[in-house]
């Protein structure tokens, strides 16, 4: 998993609450399981106006010019602001990999469900949960930039915007820990590959028919 450093990024935002999984990545694009290839997909309903179905040519379906990531600087977005209860609705960590395969590293919302809260962190998207009066905030600056951009340091965790005012955020130590050395959950594994490895040696030799 890629190491999450401070960056500054664009930042488009969907003025929704309530956004849920399907609307991210639609059931149809849920075969595949390789993480990759769902970015062209990410709200699939609202960026296109036909259908989608897995494996055509989607540069040749007609785009909606009002969705935000379909319109110039938001095609580059790495940080999304959205409201309340951000991913809610059926457990699929496709929505997660959609997120990241468009680009985005972060998403700012009040609150997010409680599933896709926990598949983000292992697979290096950042979940910011900051009060509403500060996404109001955040939305209303949004209206009046054409290039809106925030500056996230994850080390000293806070949300830093082009004033150089500060929004502080939560984070559990560990998971902080694990964003900011790129570890997932084999990554962590793999922090003790010499102790398995002299483990497994000692096993079979007092087992060897185990081999």
């Amino acid at each position: 998993m890629e190491k999450f450093t401070t960056f500054n990024g664009i930042v488009a935002a969907i003025d929704r609450p309530n956004i849920d999984t399907d609307a991210i990545i639609p059931k149809q694009y849920l075969k595949s399981i390789k993480r990759s290839g769902f970015g062209v997909n990410l709200f699939d309903d609202w960026r296109y106006l036909d259908p989608g179905e897995p494996g055509q040519d989607h540069s040749q379906r007609r785009v909606n010019p009002e969705f935000v990531l379909n319109q110039e600087p938001y095609q580059q977005t790495q940080i999304l602001l959205a409201r309340e209860n951000f991913a809610c609705g059926s457990s699929r960590e496709h929505a997660v990999w959609a997120l990241m395969d468009f680009g985005i590293k972060v998403v700012i919302a009040p609150s997010f469900a409680d599933i896709f809260y926990n598949n983000s962190f292992k697979n290096g998207l950042l979940p910011i949960v900051l009060d509403d009066a500060l996404v109001d905030q955040l939305f209303s600056e949004l209206e009046n930039s054409e290039d809106y951009r925030l500056t996230i340091d994850l080390e000293n965790q806070v949300v830093v915007k082009a004033d150089g005012i500060e929004m502080s955020f939560e984070i559990d130590e560990f998971r902080k820990y694990c964003l900011v050395n790129g570890f997932d959950d084999i990554g962590l594994t793999m922090q003790h590959a010499d102790s398995i490895k002299a483990f497994e040696q000692q096993y079979y030799e007092r087992l060897p028919w185990l081999k």
